[in-house]
């Protein structure tokens, strides 16, 4: 059974730094896409980011150029590096594979 378990998240001043990390355990973790969502109160989940099983990579426009996916097949991770944080990149981020999703990790940014 596929699990995915976030980390990383928590409370940074604009301008900041977080990486967050996705451990994966109950599938062949090479061949599988991943994928980084959020969600803001009172707002719909949005992608912010997915890496394919060959390491091609796509973002959200609200992100690129400031967050960046990884992965580590070596240890069934999955990363987002988020550079240059602001207020409005706070939500609860989420790992996903296939149709599954972890628990999500908060990300508070303050101005």
């Amino acid at each position: 059974q596929v699990q995915l378990v976030e980390s990383g998240g928590g409370l940074v001043q604009a301008g900041g730094s977080l990486r967050l990390s996705c451990a994966v355990s109950g599938i062949i973790f090479r061949l599988f896409p991943f994928e980084w969502y959020r969600q803001a109160p009172g707002k719909q989940r949005e992608l912010v980011a997915g890496i394919t099983g060959s390491g091609s990579t796509n973002y959200g426009d609200s992100v690129k150029g400031r967050f960046t996916i990884s992965r580590d097949n070596a240890k069934n991770s999955v990363y987002l590096q988020m550079n240059s944080l602001k207020p409005e990149d706070t939500a609860v981020y989420y790992c996903k594979a296939m149709l599954k999703w972890g628990q999500g990790t908060q990300v508070t940014v303050s101005s």
